[in-house]
């Protein structure tokens, strides 16, 4: 597992060369599993944990979209604890091999897999000549990773790595490889665990709140072990609850649940790319 991902190689490259979730929240796995749903705009369910939000809840009539993140520039310099981000321009395809002729083992998609969100894509490591990108394929499972050409790819930086514990119920956020702040959070049920994986965040989605507090951060995850009867989708979050006694229980459907006032602590922190490690 790559917890702390020190990318020194790509690190000389950028030195010498000088960013469970829809529309609507029905895709997102982590309200609590037998929640109640309404309908929404284009038929799309909406997962609640109480009462029924109003139709067209997530759309524009609203007021609430996906929250915009100022993409910041790669610096000339990348520092050890830096993680290094390449925006998808258009579906990549993924091979298992850093060499032209290997098998294909996938695509990275150029959208998130419900918004359409432009994907920022981390980058775990680098061939050695500079031409190839190591990333997890969103949205696939079983989980496989690719090398990805990076000629020609916008590249970006965050300094920032989210660290899920699932056996502590810790949500760990480091910068620089030193602790920012912990914080308890609700991972997933016993039926439906939270999948061990390395993840990057793909969206940033406003609630006005319910089953999802105030604000989620979809990841590039999905769930496979669904509740019996599940209606709406199965991307993995971090997100808010209206259910607070969850928190530091195995209470989710997959995703991590947290409080408002971590929320809080994340959304400046937790830009589109941000790695995130969910472990035992």
């Amino acid at each position: 597992m790559r917890r702390h991902i020190r990318p020194s190689k790509l690190a000389i490259i950028l030195t010498l060369a000088v960013g469970l979730l829809t529309p609507m929240a029905a895709n997102m796995v982590g309200a609590q599993a037998g929640a109640s749903h309404a309908s929404v705009r284009a038929a799309v369910a909406v997962i609640v944990a109480a009462t029924p939000r109003p139709r067209g809840f997530g759309l524009p009539a609203t007021g609430i979209r996906p929250d915009p993140v100022q993409i910041v520039r790669t610096a000339e310099r990348v520092g050890r604890w830096t993680n290094v981000l390449v925006h998808v321009p258009h579906t990549l395809p993924a091979y298992a091999r850093p060499r032209a002729g290997a098998s294909q083992v996938g695509v990275v998609p150029a959208g998130s897999k419900y918004y359409g969100i432009p994907i920022v894509a981390w980058v775990e490591n680098v061939s050695d000549d500079g031409r190839w990108g190591l990333v997890e394929l969103p949205y696939t499972w079983p989980r496989r990773e690719g090398w990805i050409r990076l000629r020609g790819l916008t590249r970006d930086e965050t300094r920032v790595q989210v660290d899920v514990d699932l056996s502590q119920h810790m949500v760990t956020v480091r910068k620089f490889g030193k602790v920012l702040f912990r914080a308890p959070g609700a991972t997933g049920a016993s039926s439906t665990p939270t999948p061990i994986g390395e993840y990057f965040v793909t969206d940033r989605v406003p609630f006005s709140g319910g089953s999802y507090g105030t604000f989620a951060f979809g990841i590039s995850g999905i769930q496979p072990r669904l509740p019996a009867g599940w209606t709406g989708g199965n991307q993995l979050a971090i997100h808010g609850t209206n259910n607070p006694s969850s928190i530091g229980r195995s209470a989710s459907a997959g995703c991590v649940r947290v409080s408002e006032a971590t929320l809080d602590r994340l959304m400046p922190l937790l830009r589109y790319g941000t790695p995130v490690i969910v472990h035992a």
